[in-house]
């Protein structure tokens, strides 16, 4: 029995393979081929965002048994192959969830306080007080598109701060909306009414460039867009040329289509905020991603123990 470690975690996943008495290799920044070539030799494979399980590199897959993705997001596992070679996937929902949460509510106030334009003003030896006049986050309404985990402790967080909380989940309970004092509204009264609009939805067909021209177009001038979910749920030249032409008056990316972002079309956007992916980013959320996808991955090829799959066959 032994494991695949293909990107870089924290040493905490090895102690728990270790206690385990599972055997494992560390081979990060694989090209494609060479992953092809070995993944098979593997009976698991623990794997963050930058190792792309793609149709072609699972297809041959005959004993490769269950893939185990330290964080949310899935999108980089290509499923069908996945079942279709009886191959179990399971992701960490819990790990990363205060780390990308704090990261979201973070956004939303350097975005309305201009913390990061005043900063950069500072140093180079201005002293532009009038001109980052801020607007409080108290009061205004927070859309969350996605009430998961993740949404429903970034809505827990804004309303301590006092704001007003909508989303248009379909899944959200009555229970969890009340817990939280949320509405549920319709997808258009959400774009329409949000003052900030948080993103914390899965990346599918159904949502991919869900905030485009169109969707973007029906919000308020003075909303911003969070995005700490998923690069492809906003179409990037769209929010770009809505930056520019003062549609909305501002946004915050975490995630991009292609990553590393080392290019973008967004780059330059007037009223832009980017930070590289840094959403799971902080000490404790890698080292609890780690020991959850390392007990997750080992109990499953000990005792069949499943948790968090995405998947079944």
């Amino acid at each position: 029995m032994k494991i695949l470690i293909s990107d870089k975690m924290s040493d905490k996943v090895e102690d728990v393979l270790k206690s385990k008495s599972i055997e494992y290799d560390i081979k990060t920044g694989m090209a494609p081929e060479e992953l092809k070539s070995v993944i098979d030799q593997y009976d698991g494979i623990l794997i963050r965002s930058a190792t792309k399980l793609t149709a072609e590199i699972l297809a041959d897959c005959k004993n490769l048994k269950v893939v185990g993705r330290a964080g949310v997001g899935v999108d980089n596992v290509d499923l069908d192959t996945a079942t279709k070679n009886k191959i179990l996937v399971m992701n960490t929902p819990l790990g990363n969830l205060e780390a990308t949460a704090e990261l979201t509510i973070g956004l939303m106030f350097s975005l309305y306080r201009h913390i990061h334009l005043a900063n950069q003003s500072t140093h180079d030896g201005k002293w532009e007080k009038s001109k980052f006049m801020g607007t409080e986050l108290k009061g205004k309404t927070l859309g969350i598109v996605g009430f998961g985990n993740i949404g429903q402790r970034v809505a827990e967080m804004a309303s301590v701060i006092g704001m007003k909380i909508i989303t248009n989940s379909n899944s959200a309970s009555d229970e969890d909306l009340s817990k939280l004092g949320a509405s549920k509204v319709s997808t258009e009264k959400l774009l329409t009414d949000s003052d900030v609009l948080s993103l914390h939805t899965k990346l599918n067909d159904n949502t991919k460039n869900m905030l485009n021209k169109s969707s973007i177009g029906t919000m308020k001038p003075s909303a911003v867009i969070v995005n700490c979910a998923r690069g492809g749920l906003i179409n990037e030249a769209d929010l770009k040329d809505c930056l520019n032409n003062d549609i909305i008056a501002g946004a915050a990316i975490d995630v991009y289509e292609k990553e590393p972002a080392t290019e973008n079309v967004m780059f330059g956007a007037k009223n832009l905020l980017l930070t590289p992916h840094l959403g799971a980013s902080s000490k404790e959320a890698q080292s609890n991603v780690a020991i959850d996808v390392a007990n997750q991955v080992a109990d499953y090829l000990k005792e069949n123990k499943i948790i968090n799959n995405v998947n079944s066959f």
